[in-house]
Parts: structure tokens; C-alpha cells; sequence
């Protein structure tokens, strides 16, 4: 079992910037990848970054050049630090950790991108 608990979502206007942590307790030396998604209303959840063990990271075209995540092993916490943001980053973002044979989700937390 993992258990996956998210913070720092918030409020913040159009080309603002917010970082997204995710902590991760439990079954943590089985976790070989660890990532972001999102889900607007009325949409599919869709994936927005990943990175495995040894660091390779993955972005969605969407959000390449301004989303980067990285990976504290010395806190069991990834972050996602999100620069330039747009109203369409607008979701709840849910972090993402796989163990060979199970996926565990957090409870998400919502990003709001308005003036």
C-alpha cells in the first residue's frame, strides 16, 4: 500500500506560477514511477508528467517548457513546479504512483488560473 497526499494547489492568475507536492508514505521502496495528471471538468484525466527511478521524466506536449518535476528520494516527495501558467491549466491535479501490479492515486488538489 501507498499513500499519497498532495498540497500547494491554489488561486493564481494567468502567467503566475504555483509548486504541487506530493508526499508519498507506505510500501515507498516499491514505487518505480511517480506523476502528475489532471482533470478538467467535463474532461478525461490526462497525464501531464511522470518520472521513473534513475530520474527519465515525461511531459505532455501542453505543458513542456513551463511544467517541470522532479523528485526528492530524502523526503519521499515529488513536486511539480508549474511556471507560466494558463487558464486552461485549470483542473484538479491528482499525483500518480506505481508499484508492480497496482497504481495509487492522492486526493487531488485543485489549480484555479483566472484573473
Amino acid at each position: 500500500q501507498v499513500q499519497l497526499v498532495e498540497s500547494g494547489g491554489g488561486l493564481v492568475q494567468p502567467g503566475g506560477s504555483l509548486r504541487l507536492s506530493c508526499a508519498a508514505s507506505g510500501s515507498i521502496f516499491s514505487i518505480y514511477a511517480m506523476g502528475w495528471y489532471r482533470q478538467a471538468p467535463g474532461k478525461q484525466r490526462e497525464m501531464v508528467a511522470a518520472i521513473i527511478n534513475g530520474g527519465s521524466t515525461n511531459y505532455a506536449d501542453s505543458v513542456k517548457g513551463r511544467f517541470t518535476i522532479s523528485r526528492d528520494n530524502t523526503k519521499n516527495t515529488v513536486y511539480l513546479q508549474m511556471n507560466s501558467l494558463k487558464p486552461e491549466d485549470t483542473a484538479v491535479y491528482y499525483c500518480n504512483a506505481r508499484i508492480p501490479g497496482s497504481t495509487y492515486w492522492g486526493q487531488g488538489t485543485q489549480v484555479t488560473v483566472s484573473s
